[in-house]
Order: C-alpha cells, then sequence, then structure tokens
C-alpha cells in the first residue's frame, strides 16, 4: 500500500490551518509547525471585536476590495466564497450572521469557540501540531530545518538561534509556507522569512503597512489633552474617495477604519511626496448649507466654542482639530467650509509592526497560477505572504483562508502530475 503523501506546513495561522484541513481531507498526512506556543494567535486577535470573517456584498464589487491583485486572487475566491465559509462555520457548530454593514461575524461573536472547533477537526483527521518550532530554512537535503524557540516573556515572539543548535529537521513530498506578514510580530508573523526567500531567487516586493495609522505632528497640547479620543461619525476623502467612518486620536497620530479604507493610497502619496493630506468632514450629515444657517442662530457675542457645540454638536476633540489646522476663521461661510473640509497633514504611516495587516510580499510572477514558488518546485505559499492587500471588513482573513485552501490544491495536483514521491528541495 502507497503511504499517504507527507506535507508540511510551516505557519499555524489561518491560512495554514485552511490548507492543513483540504489537505488532511484528501488523506494526506499533515504537520503543521509554528514558532508560537499555540495555533491560530492572529485568528484570535483579529476577532477581539467579533471576529469579522468575510462580508456578504456582490461579487464584482468584493473581487475589486482586492485592488491589483483582484484577477490573480480571483480563482482562490470564487473556489471559497462567502457562503462556502459560512456553511464551513456552521459544519464547525458555529452559527454566523450578516451584520447591517454586510459584514459577516460569528453569532457568538467570538473566535475562540470557531477556533476550538477547527483545532478539534484537524486533530481528528490526523494533522500532527508542533508549536514553538521556528523554520530557518531548508539543509543540503532538502529537509526544512526548524530551532526549538523557547518561551519569551510577555507572549514576545523570540528570533530562534542558528541551524544545528538545539535544531531538527522534516522531510515532506511538499510544503506550504503560510508564515504571515510583519504587522503583529508579537503574535509570530515578524517576516523572517524574506530573507531566505530572497537568497533562493524569489522575487518578494517591500512589506509595508497596510490598514494602518499615520503619524501626525499634532501640538503637545493637543496631544495630551485629546490621545485616545475618539472622533465620530466623520467622512475622509482622498483622491476623490470618500469613507464615512470612525477615527481615533493618538499621541503621534490618527487611526481607524475611515482612514484605513484609505491607507494605500495616502501610504503611496506620503512614499512620493513625504505626506499626504486627507480632507476630514466632520458633520458628514449636514451640507454646508446647513451649518451656514445653525451657525447664525447662535449669538455672536457666544464664545466660538459654544458657538460649535450649540449649533453643531462639535465636541470638544473636533473643536479642537479645528485649531490644528490654523487660526478658526470667524466668518460663517468660510468656518462652515472648514468644518467641511479640514485639511489633516499625514506625515506617514505608523510602522509595519503597528499595522492590521502588510502590504507586499512574494510576487505574482514568483508563483505559479497554483501558488507554488516557481524557483523551488513543491513549496507553495499562502496568505499574507503573497503581495496582495485589502481593506478590513472580511476581506483579510477571507483571501487567506481561500489562498490556503488553493495552495492545498495545488499541493494535490503537483503531486499527481509527478506520480511519485517529491523530491526535496534544492538549496
Amino acid at each position: 500500500m502507497t503511504a499517504s503523501p507527507r506535507i508540511c506546513i510551516i505557519g499555524g495561522g489561518p491560512a495554514g490551518l485552511a490548507a492543513a484541513e483540504y489537505l488532511a481531507e484528501a488523506g494526506c498526512a499533515v504537520q503543521i509547525l509554528d514558532a508560537m506556543p499555540s495555533f491560530g494567535r492572529k485568528f484570535l486577535m483579529a476577532g477581539r471585536g467579533g471576529l469579522n470573517i468575510t462580508h456578504s456584498e456582490a461579487w464584482p464589487t468584493f473581487r475589486d476590495r482586492y485592488g491589483p491583485a483582484s484577477a490573480w486572487l480571483r480563482p482562490a475566491l470564487e473556489a471559497w466564497t462567502a457562503q462556502d465559509i459560512r456553511d464551513w462555520m456552521t459544519g464547525l457548530g458555529q452559527e454566523s450572521f450578516v451584520g447591517s454593514s454586510g459584514r459577516v461575524f460569528p453569532t457568538a461573536m467570538k473566535a475562540s469557540p470557531l477556533l476550538r472547533a477547527w483545532l478539534a477537526r484537524l486533530r481528528d483527521l490526523g494533522v500532527t501540531f508542533t508549536p514553538r518550532a521556528r523554520w530557518t530554512g531548508w539543509n543540503d537535503q532538502g529537509q526544512a530545518v526548524f530551532t526549538h524557540e523557547p518561551p519569551m516573556p510577555n507572549g514576545v515572539a523570540g528570533t530562534g538561534g542558528e541551524a544545528g543548535q538545539d535544531s531538527f529537521c522534516v522531510q515532506a513530498d511538499a510544503f506550504v509556507l503560510a508564515l504571515g506578514g510583519a504587522s503583529w510580530p508579537r503574535l509570530g508573523s515578524n517576516g523572517g522569512w524574506v530573507n531566505e526567500l530572497t537568497r533562493r531567487g524569489i522575487a518578494i516586493a517591500p512589506l509595508q503597512p497596510a490598514n494602518c495609522g499615520f503619524r501626525v505632528g499634532w501640538s503637545d497640547v493637543f496631544a495630551q489633552r485629546f490621545a485616545g479620543t475618539p472622533l465620530k461619525p466623520v467622512a475622509l476623502s482622498f483622491e476623490g474617495v470618500r469613507v464615512r467612518g470612525e477615527v481615533t486620536i493618538t499621541q503621534g497620530g490618527l487611526e481607524g477604519g475611515a482612514l484605513y479604507a484609505l491607507s494605500t493610497a495616502l501610504r503611496q502619496r506620503a512614499g512620493e511626496h513625504g505626506r499626504a493630506v486627507v480632507l476630514c468632514d466632520l458633520r458628514p450629515d449636514m451640507t454646508q448649507a446647513d451649518i451656514i444657517h445653525r451657525l447664525a442662530q447662535v449669538r455672536a457675542r457666544e464664545s466660538l466654542a459654544n458657538r460649535l457645540r450649540k449649533a453643531l454638536r462639535l465636541p470638544p476633540v473636533a473643536v479642537g482639530l479645528l485649531r490644528e489646522a490654523g487660526p478658526i476663521p470667524a466668518e460663517s461661510a468660510t468656518l462652515a467650509a472648514r468644518i467641511k473640509t479640514l485639511p489633516v497633514v499625514l506625515d506617514g504611516p505608523q510602522p509595519l509592526a503597528r499595522a492590521i495587516s502588510t502590504a507586499g510580499g512574494i510576487t505574482q510572477d514568483a508563483c505559479t497560477e497554483q501558488f507554488m514558488l516557481r524557483a523551488l518546485p513543491g513549496v507553495f505559499v499562502a496568505g499574507e505572504m503573497l503581495d496582495w492587500e485589502a481593506p478590513t471588513g472580511g476581506y483579510l482573513l477571507h483571501a487567506c483562508l481561500a489562498t490556503g485552501r488553493a495552495a492545498a490544491r495545488g499541493v494535490l495536483d503537483w503531486l499527481h502530475g509527478q506520480g511519485a514521491r517529491r523530491y526535496p528541495p534544492q538549496p
């Protein structure tokens, strides 16, 4: 009897777990290794606000959320749709619902029940889990080399040691790399794989922050008073795109969903020109004429702050933001225009480690249509290692799950085409 193909999956996040499930159900002997002491840590972190796992919007709109990578990801996304994800959740005993925004959440509004059920299914399928194993590359025999990752204080991810020092090797018929990007390094995805793959001739677009906050040169008084204060509702505009939502003032800048949705274009502009200017509408429910009319109803002898509070219900943080842009106009029409199009100068994105997700990664040209590395036959990649980005709203997790399964299908097709057990990747 022919032994089951041995598959080594490196990275225990959503993409790696999705690949493991697909391969184990196909009868493969699957081992997942991860540098962290437990699996799915980023999945759990993503669920702190309810685990927005996908989005229910119509396919053409959904597809376009992935920007330039839409065509590349399309087969994977079509093969694992939002309804497929909901059915999969139901199969794990976790029902889901569509929120008013179209986003899809588990009914429990938590990631932990879903993750526990998922890991239990994988164990029932015979998947082997190896924690605290940091991948360092391949040896001359084509075996994957790992170092034992010692416990680190406060959940900080370690860096691993040199190969050969407290190390071990894993032989497999195919490998799936699902090591994540470089955001949230405390959870294990620190981009440490870039050097090894670059050394082997894999083209990698520079890793950059996506869905990220931006630095703003606030005055000391404003930063000290309002850091941590949300500002809602607002609408941000850049290059003709308007996004309504919420932002939060930070000690050194601005964060929040409305800003994240514009982060790709803002990051590119700041990279080209050293800064980007986003326009903030502090009263998106009112027209400029409405604002002028309401300001006229307040007695002129009132202080400016009182006029803005009584006429427009602007909170102190909004008034402070107006002052940050320069002297506040006294004339109603000019003031109304400022309130509707308040310029905020962004000095650049916050560091990658603070971003929600990662842009850049292994380029499309470096992969086959089935996400196998052209330079390393039998090695497949999935998730945030690939060069794509998308806004928050369920698109990030959806693409990680979909590309994990697509890479797994690629593994099976490749093994079938080989007609024999795979040979090790050559150094």
